[in-house]
């Protein structure tokens, strides 16, 4: 096929879906796509509301109907589509189902029950499970890891100090050490006795395993005085960061711990943060054909400057009405005061945006710099004084090396990764190759490729290559995602195409570009390197492959001619893409997301650059 034909091909699958997207604009101006992920969420949040003692067997009949419509064949949840099966995601499902009246010897649950005990039951699950069943008396809480609410009292150079910890990390640690403290006991109505199999866990040995002995030994005696300050100062501590929707960081994990410490503390159910917490709740609600289900997060600021930077590379006009709206809305976010992150970097003025609706408290610089970008590429009187603040909040996000975390500078001391307590989740927050691309990207956008900063970013990513070629992806699969991201921010940055790690790059994507033309990444290549830039194909991951290897100059090659006729032929006939499996990623190893938006605004700006690239005199 000639490349006219390509290209006008390519040009007619751009403008349905460049349709499609600005079909999906909400009036205020933004965009948002659900944030899929797995059962977890639902079980969780029935058993946050038998707690609370507000459980409604309405809600709890729909939010069962999708934890059941997600259970595979052979009785199993997983923590992604197409995953392998998740103790521990199944026995908080089968809980969940067990409250909604689920018989115990009915098919479904025999099923799951089977994996269970096959896999070492209850007591071979996470420790998070555990402290949700801790809760109901369906585990001991001597037989957990210790962590006292006498943490909030740690100076801030002291090691494991509460900002030691990544910002979802703290968030969710410090009304944990309260619950841990308070080990209530509230009846869940019947017992899970048989997930039990009656086998122990062989205990670890070390100097943190050690450390949490003695801890058990204080938590039996703690000194009364010093633990009820420190209990006051949690609650304290909890509550000047609830947001404004009544949730805290915009996220599930420390937005339900914080609810239930809260209830221990004294706070009723009707009290206005409490209220305010659950009524918050109900606005991260989805319901559908197949039920209810919570997402563990909304990421309406990522959306919409993802959606604004597509359709420019869709050739929409910098002042088309859809884009002014937009940088309307997404101006009217930006973060004006400190929050966390300024105790590593005090004397940094704020000037950046969250990934949610209200999460004043945590920027990121992620999102930061792909508000940047976008913001750059429209026609609007606010835009330079915010990038001009945008701008400076990056360059004092800086981590000592050259890179950028996510949420906070030089969060880097891996003490806590070694606790027993810290078995699920990534708990702190290190510079990543994806971060730091999405950053070198903007600065350069901006005419700053010649900074400190950006030339200290670029230093960073340069080391980071791997040896095949490629870059790991912290919030995206994986190094497709990685990979995807840094050679558009090099090119940009000014490294020349011919340069030996971009010419490496461009060979790893060759070397991994499916039968298909696509590209696809399963999320086991966390944990098991055979994964790494194999999986089935999908539209988002296609899109990160093919905006590296056009950056990189081969518009004209057969990898992207194939990768392009792949995204035209699996075009829906609405104009966006089937995407079942999760592209996204929370905490390697352990927690995945799939941005419904993902399929529609990555294969547009990457047919975009595709066809002005080939259309090109």
């Amino acid at each position: 096929m000639s490349d006219v034909a390509d290209s006008a091909e390519a040009a007619a699958t751009l403008k349905a879906a460049a349709d499609h997207l600005l079909g999906l604009q909400d009036g205020a101006g933004w965009w948002k796509g659900e944030l899929e992920t797995n059962v977890t969420m639902d079980a969780e949040d029935l058993l946050l509301r038998q707690f609370l003692g507000i459980r409604r067997e309405d809600e709890t009949a729909e939010a069962a109907a999708w934890i059941r419509s997600q259970q595979r064949p052979d009785g199993t949840w997983a923590n992604f589509f197409d995953g392998p099966a998740d103790l521990s995601t199944t026995i908080e499902a089968y809980a969940a189902l067990r409250m909604a009246g689920d018989a115990r010897d009915a098919e479904h649950m025999r099923a799951a029950r089977a994996f269970i005990l096959e896999s070492g039951g209850i007591e071979a699950s996470r420790v998070f499970t555990r402290i949700w069943l801790a809760l109901f008396g369906e585990w001991d809480w001597a037989d957990l890891p210790v962590m006292p609410p006498e943490l909030i009292y740690l100076p801030k150079w002291f090691p494991l100090n509460v900002y030691d910890w990544a910002c979802w990390a703290r968030q969710t640690v410090v009304p944990l050490t309260v619950v841990n403290a308070l080990r209530p006991n509230r009846p869940l109505g019947f017992d899970l006795k048989e997930l039990r199999t009656g086998r122990r866990v062989p205990a670890a040995r070390g100097f943190f395993t050690a450390l949490d002995r003695v801890l058990h030994v204080y938590e039996r005696r703690p000194l009364r005085s010093l633990r009820d300050a420190a209990l006051r100062r949690s609650a304290d501590w909890i509550i000047a960061r609830q947001e404004a929707d009544g949730s805290w960081g915009g996220i599930q994990p420390p937005w339900v711990y914080s609810l239930i410490a809260l209830n221990l503390l004294g706070y009723d159910v009707d009290h206005p943060v409490m209220k305010k917490g659950v009524e918050g709740l109900d606005g991260f609600i989805i319901r559908d054909e197949r039920g209810r289900r919570l997402e563990a997060c909304q990421s309406p600021v990522w959306d919409t400057v993802l959606a604004m930077t597509a359709l420019r590379d869709a050739d929409l006009p910098a002042d088309h009405p859809a884009l002014t709206r937009a940088a309307d809305w997404v101006l009217r976010e930006e973060i004006t005061n400190p929050g966390d992150w300024s105790v590593r970097r005090p004397r940094v003025a704020p000037g950046g945006w969250a990934f949610e609706f209200a999460n004043d408290g945590y920027p990121d610089t992620d999102d930061t710099a792909e508000v940047l970008l976008a913001l750059n590429r429209v026609d609007h009187p606010g835009v330079p004084a915010a990038v001009a603040r945008g701008v400076r909040w990056l360059e004092g996000m800086a981590c000592q090396d050259g890179g950028y975390g996510a949420f906070d500078a030089d969060n880097t001391r891996t003490l806590a990764l070694k606790l027993p307590f810290c078995d699920f989740g990534a708990v702190i927050d290190p510079p990543t190759a994806d971060v730091t691309a999405h950053v070198l990207e903007a600065f350069a956008a901006l005419g700053l490729a010649g900074s400190r900063a950006s030339r200290r970013a670029l230093d960073w990513l340069v080391k980071e290559q791997e040896e095949d070629g490629s870059w790991f992806g912290r919030w995206g699969a994986n190094h497709v995602y990685g990979t995807g991201a840094v050679v558009p921010a090099l090119i940009a940055a000014g490294v020349d195409r011919e340069e030996e790690m971009i010419r490496r790059a461009v060979r790893w994507l060759e070397e991994h570009q499916n039968d298909d033309g696509g590209w696809g990444e399963d999320l086991r290549s966390y944990r098991d390197p055979r994964w790494i830039g194999r999986g089935v194909s999908t539209a988002s991951q296609t899109a990160w492959a093919l905006l590296a290897l056009l950056a990189a100059g081969e518009e004209r090659s057969a990898a992207v001619e194939h990768g392009v006729r792949f995204l035209v032929r699996t075009q829906r006939p609405d104009g966006t893409w089937d995407e079942d499996h999760f592209t996204g990623t929370g905490f390697p190893g352990d927690f995945y997301l799939n941005y419904h938006l993902y399929r529609l605004v990555f294969p547009i700006s990457a047919l975009g650059r595709y066809v002005r690239a080939v259309q090109a005199p």
